[in-house]
């Protein structure tokens, strides 16, 4: 059944994925169910560039700047925006006198960057917008030439945003202007001859009210997948959970009456390990374990029992740094203790955690506590009853040079004490 159960399974699984990838390209994005509309106005500062009579001058930060809006959004992602602003330069200290007022419309394209790059998977108020576009302006100078310099120019900036309702929203948004066909310079005192010369930076902070009577306007409204996109997606889900193979025997999941079986360890074909004579401990386990206790008792002397070396430190079960599961190359210090403990009814032991002194005392405190509970569970779930196991937490090894990876890894352990 395992056999024609897996290839069925893959079968499903590929077509179900290549159907849901078709099915995502062909959802919806520009639904009609978010408000489009919204008004922007902002103020701030500016600083115009390059186009001054020799010896005029602004202040590194000009006021004031006001920019209007408007702005319809197509989709989520992409939309147009109307925007007029008025700019004043006016000189500085070291400057002669002039003032002058910048005044432009422009249409733009807008980018909602916030959708495209996918904030929404970790935050729901912070957006960021990007517009580029072009339009004409207008230059007038009170004490410089008379008349107005009309001419084109090409804008483009960001938009940082701060959701504060549905509705309103806080905005900061830097934009570079620059000028075509500009006839005189910012100060208005002389002519500029060059085609393209003239830039203006603006610096600004403002309001978006969004328009509308749905909850949402687009600059917040993520990708609505379908019903049957969804249903899929949780069906792709369950087969994928059906093959996860926990205990790594090659069994999955969906077909493993014992999903927590040792590593390592023969299983048959519904995952069971292997235990023939019905004491709770794998044959093929169990087998390594007596060899590895004569192993053991002939390196001491012949003349050690198994409960000395156990008391004695010679039985450990490891961890990695800062886990508080066993590491898969120290079970075996497990079974030993489960098959003794099997053998010997009236026994119990102390399960003693300890953990390395890298951290917080506290903390490695309530790690080595942990280590020695899961010990305990993995214990009880062999078959020991918990009455006869009592939890120690003992904290920090403080034996070894703690500067030293693996020294420090002998004492990430938990050690057993038996008693009658």
């Amino acid at each position: 059944m395992k056999k024609i159960a897996l290839p069925l399974l893959f079968v499903c699984l590929t077509s179900a994925n290549l159907k849901a990838q078709d099915m995502q390209e062909n959802v919806a994005t520009d639904n009609n169910d978010f408000n489009k509309w919204s008004i922007e106005v902002s103020g701030g500062a500016n600083k115009p560039f390059r186009t001054f009579t020799p010896g005029y001058r602004t202040d590194r930060v000009n006021f004031f700047t006001v920019d209007l809006g408007t702005r319809y959004m197509f989709n989520n992602k992409f939309g147009l925006k109307l925007d007029f602003g008025y700019n004043k330069f006016e000189n500085n200290d070291d400057s002669p006198e002039f003032e002058s007022t910048y005044l432009r419309g422009d249409i733009q394209g807008v980018v909602n960057l916030g959708r495209v790059l996918n904030f929404e998977d970790w935050t729901s108020v912070i957006g960021l917008l990007a517009h580029a576009g072009g339009g004409v302006y207008q230059l007038q100078s009170d004490n410089g030439f008379d008349g107005e310099d009309w001419g084109a120019n090409l804008i483009g900036g960001f938009t940082a945003q701060l959701k504060l309702s549905d509705h309103i929203v806080l905005t900061g948004d830097v934009t570079g202007i620059a000028n075509g066909f500009q006839n005189w310079n910012f100060d208005g005192m002389s002519q500029n001859n060059r085609t393209f010369d003239g830039v203006v930076l603006n610096g600004t902070l403002g309001l978006t009210f969004y328009l509308g009577g749905h909850e949402k306007h687009a600059d917040w409204t993520t990708d609505v997948k379908s019903d049957e996109l969804a249903a899929l997606e949780d069906r792709i889900g369950s087969v994928e959970t059906m093959m996860n193979d926990t205990d790594k025997d090659g069994v999955p999941d969906y077909l493993d009456a014992e999903p927590n079986s040792t590593t390592g360890v023969a299983v048959d074909t519904k995952g069971r390990a292997i235990d023939n004579n019905n004491n709770g401990v794998p044959d093929e386990l169990e087998s390594y374990i007596d060899a590895k206790n004569k192993e053991i008792v002939q390196n001491m002397g012949g003349g050690t029992d198994v409960k000395e070396l156990i008391n004695e430190g010679y039985v450990n079960v490891y961890f990695d740094f800062n886990k508080d599961m066993p590491n898969a190359q120290s079970t075996s210090g497990i079974n030993f203790l489960a098959k003794y403990l099997k053998n010997n009814p009236s026994a119990s032991a102390d399960v003693i955690g300890y953990a390395d002194e890298i951290g917080n005392s506290d903390y490695n405190k309530a790690l080595s506590q942990r280590r020695a509970e899961n010990v305990k569970k993995i214990l009880v779930d062999s078959g020991i009853d918990a009455s006869r196991l009592n939890i120690i937490g003992n904290g920090e090894d403080a034996s070894v040079n703690k500067n030293n990876k693996q020294a420090r890894q002998v004492v990430r352990r938990v050690t057993f004490i038996i008693k009658q």
